[in-house]
């Protein structure tokens, strides 16, 4: 039968499924991430944002769910101009973070 709807999958995530240990690395590795308060300077003068779908703080939060391919996806647009960096309240070096991530996902 067909009543003119469908049922959407659901977007739930099981992080006892996913591997969060390259997440708790990178927050050892920069404890500072524990301090961003989301306020979206990063992604509001990102260059590369401008350009593309590019979004900082969707990287941050997939990688902390584990969802490193698609972090790795989406850090492929990041300019690397550094204006997050300039522009973050509370002196989150995210230019150094994203460097890292793609050195670290790079041979995933």
């Amino acid at each position: 039968m067909n009543f003119g709807y469908s049922i959407n999958q659901p977007r739930s995530i099981n992080l006892d499924k996913n591997d969060l240990s390259y997440s708790r690395q990178l927050l050892r590795e920069h404890p500072e991430l524990e301090t961003c308060i989301a306020c979206g300077n990063c992604t509001a003068t990102c260059t590369a944002g401008n350009l593309t779908s590019f979004n900082l703080r969707k990287v941050q939060t997939l990688v902390r769910r584990g969802e490193y391919a698609g972090a790795y996806e989406e850090l492929s647009k990041c300019m690397l101009c550094g204006k997050c960096r300039l522009v973050c309240p509370r002196g989150i070096n995210t230019r150094e973070i994203v460097l890292t991530i793609k050195k670290h996902l790079a041979g995933k």
